[in-house]
């Protein structure tokens, strides 16, 4: 509500005040020149955007005059900015106090008593404000809220009355005033509001529904469930009177047939919005919970909602939320969730689901075709680039997968899931390492590590290619570090670290690293052994060495390892 004062409207302001102390017969004297010289001139800088000189300026106007309320307003302003809101407040209720029929400044003060929490002077003051100008609704509005906030109710009426004044009679004012009223114990005056709105709108059933509504919670039960099935009778789909005898017999007669009869016209009803839909789902869903937990009705419900013509994708998303909620089995799941995507084919979050579902079965080429229909329907979704990209990764389709990881950088944006994308960098960099793209695959290996710096796996394949090709030997042992850092019994990493110690001939350290990598070695790894004959080999420990490597030898998916089978002939290390 606050009114930002643009150029003109501020040195409008400043000009009137001038002209308004002029045309008051003060006479212009020496120090009334300096002030309205320094003023103008604290005006313009403002303007300019000098905000520090047009402030300086301004104190420098107090000085002058002490009672100079615009500058007052104005320096209230700055000490706001200022975070100095006491002292501002002080300045705007000086202002006030020298100019008490300035709109400007008054709104401006009760905000200031409103932000404050001071909710009695925010009130005070804007009654000044309508004093002023009776016409202003706005401010009537935030003082009848103020008033209801503060429970002043007869206040609250009051106000309500005079928005009437200006509106007439309407249904907002008149709801409002019979819940103030029935809040302060006046009953009667709440139902007599709600039958004046009834009389005045004979042909208004929602109108008459809240007068019987209101007539429900007195001691007239009788006449408001009959005037309430009369509007039925009239209007079989009116909400508010269904709403109303549902809560009626569902809390007051406890008559759980009519109550479930009643509920059920309200979820089929088709002035039901989508959102009144789901909030009856849910507290059928807290019902039946606490009730024991039997999903018979509550699936029946779901059932019958989604029979009608154009069903709701929502109403079918929640349906298959209960569904997981009571353990169902995942076919039965999925079977909903593809009826989502039957009435919302772009509904991402339910064919995610459904490669999640995928993914855990194994399923990779259901995960593929998800995926690849998703992305017609959900192109922004950078999930469905990861899953497809994985799984063709894992079903040995490389040059797809990398084609999806590729397309799905193009989507990647500052809110990204940092994790996901760091990921869709690693796996780029190894696919593109395989293929000989070097130096592209280091700089997707960058990329990965500034969106996750403790990516693991991009870490320690990093430096292990970095360690093969004899480069960035340092770098690539900061990296392999801090992976068995993370991971001391990593047997993979351990190998991996043992090696760059090994290019960096740092034989008797990359010994104990190999050591704790066999170790921890369960797999027998072909690629670890003959690491680890390659460094006793170094170390002088040949017999050692030729043993790891004939052990190599008889793992090695390679039988034709020539390197290999050179090092166990001439028992000595071969570089490759």
């Amino acid at each position: 509500m606050r009114r930002v004062l643009t150029i003109v409207a501020t040195l409008w302001l400043a000009l009137g005040c001038l002209a308004q102390e002029a045309d008051s017969g003060v006479v212009v004297d020496e120090l009334s020149q300096r002030y309205d010289a320094f003023f103008l001139e604290a005006m313009v800088q403002r303007h300019k955007g000098n905000q520090t000189a047009a402030f300086d300026l301004l104190r420098h106007c107090l000085e002058i005059r002490p009672d100079a309320s615009e500058t007052l307003f104005f320096l209230a302003q700055y000490y706001n900015a200022l975070k100095d809101r006491d002292r501002a407040l002080d300045y705007l209720s000086r202002a006030v106090s020298y100019d008490s029929t300035n709109p400007i400044y008054l709104e401006t003060l009760a905000e200031a008593y409103y932000a404050n929490n001071d909710y009695e002077n925010a009130a005070e003051t804007y009654e000044k404000l309508v004093a002023l100008d009776k016409s202003r609704e706005d401010i009537i509005e935030t003082l009848l809220q103020l008033n209801i906030q503060m429970e002043h109710y007869q206040k609250a009426i009051d106000l309500l009355n005079r928005l009437e004044e200006l509106n007439g009679k309407g249904a907002r004012l008149s709801v409002t005033k019979s819940e103030i009223y029935n809040t302060m114990g006046n009953h009667t005056a709440a139902v007599a509001e709600l039958k004046a709105l009834a009389d005045k709108y004979p042909n208004d059933m929602n109108y008459r529904a809240e007068y019987a509504n209101m007539l429900l919670q007195g001691k007239q039960k009788k006449q408001g469930v009959s005037m309430l099935e009369g509007i039925l009778d009239e209007e079989p789909d009116n909400m508010r009177a269904l709403v109303a005898l549902y809560n009626y017999y569902s809390n007051v007669d406890a008559n759980e047939t009519v109550a479930d009869s009643l509920f059920e016209r309200m979820l089929l009803n088709r002035n039901a919005t989508q959102d009144t839909r789901i909030q009856l789902f849910r507290e059928q869903i807290q019902k039946s919970e606490a009730e024991g937990g039997d999903s018979t009705r509550v699936l029946q419900l779901f059932g019958k909602v989604l029979r009608q013509p154009q069903p709701d994708a929502d109403i079918a998303i929640l349906c298959a939320t209960y569904m997981d909620l009571k353990q169902m089995p995942r076919d039965t799941i999925s079977t909903m969730l593809e009826r989502v995507l039957a009435i919302a084919p772009d509904n991402a979050a339910a064919r995610l689901q459904l490669v999640s579902y995928a993914w855990s079965a194994e399923d990779r080429n259901r995960v593929i075709e998800l995926c690849k229909t998703a992305r017609q329907y959900n192109p922004e979704e950078m999930a469905f680039y990861y899953y497809q990209g994985m799984a063709y990764y894992q079903n040995g389709q490389k040059e797809e997968a990398l084609g999806a990881f590729q397309n799905g950088i193009g989507v990647i944006n500052e809110n990204s899931n940092p994790a996901i994308v760091s990921d869709f960098y690693a796996i780029m960099g190894d696919l593109l390492h395989e293929k000989g793209l070097k130096q592209q695959a280091y700089e997707a290996y960058d990329s990965c590590l500034q969106w996750k710096q403790d990516n693991i796996g991009c870490l320690n394949n990093y430096a292990y290619y970095l360690s093969v090709e004899g480069e960035s030997l340092d770098k690539a042992e900061a990296m392999s570090k801090t992976t068995i850092t993370a991971e001391p019994k990593n047997p993979t990493y351990l190998d991996t670290y043992a090696w760059i110690l090994f290019r960096q001939q740092r034989f008797a350290e990359a010994r104990i690293y190999i050591d704790q990598a066999l170790q921890n070695d369960s797999d027998s790894s072909a690629v670890i052994i003959e690491h680890a004959g390659d460094i006793y080999a170094q170390c002088g420990d040949t017999n050692r060495a030729v043993d790891l490597w004939l052990e190599a030898k008889k793992l090695s998916a390679d039988d034709d390892n020539k390197v290999l089978i050179r090092k166990i002939k001439l028992r000595k290390y071969i570089k490759e």
